[in-house]
């Protein structure tokens, strides 16, 4: 395919992508209220009297519920515009890297909801200790910094989850074996504990160390992964060269492709006569050399 080629399916996948998120947002809508219930439940549950929340302009409940059922939306419609992304980046990759690319989305999912669920436990815990019930306080929590907050927190401890995944890969693709990555092991649990510091948005202790202790764990599983992924080559590896001695060549593969059949040969025309050849004139006597040295004189 020519560039320009690649450029029209490109505009394609996209077209075809954005309306699935756009019958996605038009499906979000209807849930949008019911998912705005359940992200306000943590807060809520603080109050026995009731919460409410303020906004900041007339337009603002309407824009949380469209960007609450924007999300819904991309996350409905994914099965589009995954298989869009998928269709333009699998011709170029080899039967290897798409069984990689299976085997990252089948286990990527399930981590990110995981990550997802912790974080709604994280924040409902936190607004416990954050908040006060008595005292003379008086709380009027703005309804598009509380979205913020709380879909920031689910993306956050999601994709902290994908972590220890991309560790996985690192040894899959042979980038790192098992006891290196177990090497690192002090330098890994400071750089996550020192990510969780960063970018978790509340100052309570609690969803820092939640984060970086399922972070830490599902670390350690991941290398544990290495070293079985490591035995399980080890193994095979043992059955190809079992009856070679150290001093015997392997024998090579002789593999052949197929070879396409090409099309009929075409008939060429006649070939054209030449005219008559040109009868030459005689050849002219060349000069005789001059001597230049005495011994010819």
């Amino acid at each position: 395919m020519t560039l320009m080629e690649h450029i029209r399916e490109l505009r394609d996948r996209l077209f075809k992508a954005c309306l699935g998120i756009l019958l996605g947002l038009c499906i979000g809508l209807y849930f949008s209220k019911p998912v705005e219930r359940f992200l306000t439940d943590p807060y809520c549950e603080r109050f026995t009297a009731g919460c409410s929340f303020n906004a900041a302009t007339p337009l603002e409940p309407t824009i949380v519920r469209l960007k609450i059922a924007l999300y819904l939306g991309l996350i409905i419609a994914s099965p589009i515009w995954l298989y869009q992304l998928w269709a333009f980046i699998a011709p170029g990759l080899h039967s290897r890297e798409r069984k990689w690319a299976y085997g990252f989305i089948a286990f990527a999912v399930p981590l990110f909801c995981a990550g997802a669920v912790l974080a709604h436990f994280v924040i409902a815990k936190g607004i416990q200790f954050l908040l006060p019930v008595d005292g003379d306080y008086q709380l009027t929590t703005n309804i598009a910094g509380y979205i913020d907050f709380v879909t920031g927190m689910l993306l956050i401890f999601g994709v902290g989850f994908e972590f220890p995944l991309i560790v996985f890969m690192l040894n899959l693709a042979g980038v790192a074996s098992a006891k290196r990555l177990l090497g690192w092991w002090r330098a890994a649990v400071f750089l996550t504990f020192a990510f969780t510091a960063i970018v978790t948005p509340t100052p309570d202790p609690f969803g820092m160390t939640a984060l970086g202790a399922c972070m830490t764990a599902l670390y350690f599983a991941a290398v544990g992964a290495a070293f079985l992924n490591e035995r399980r080559r080890a193994r095979a590896a043992a059955k190809v060269y079992a009856g070679l001695s150290d001093d015997e060549a392997s024998e090579i593969e002789n593999v052949i492709d197929p070879v396409e059949t090409s099309g009929p040969v075409r008939k060429s025309g006649p070939v054209e006569t030449s005219g008559p050849v040109r009868k030459s004139g005689p050849v002219e006597p060349s000069e005789a050399p001059r001597p230049t040295r005495e011994e010819d004189l």
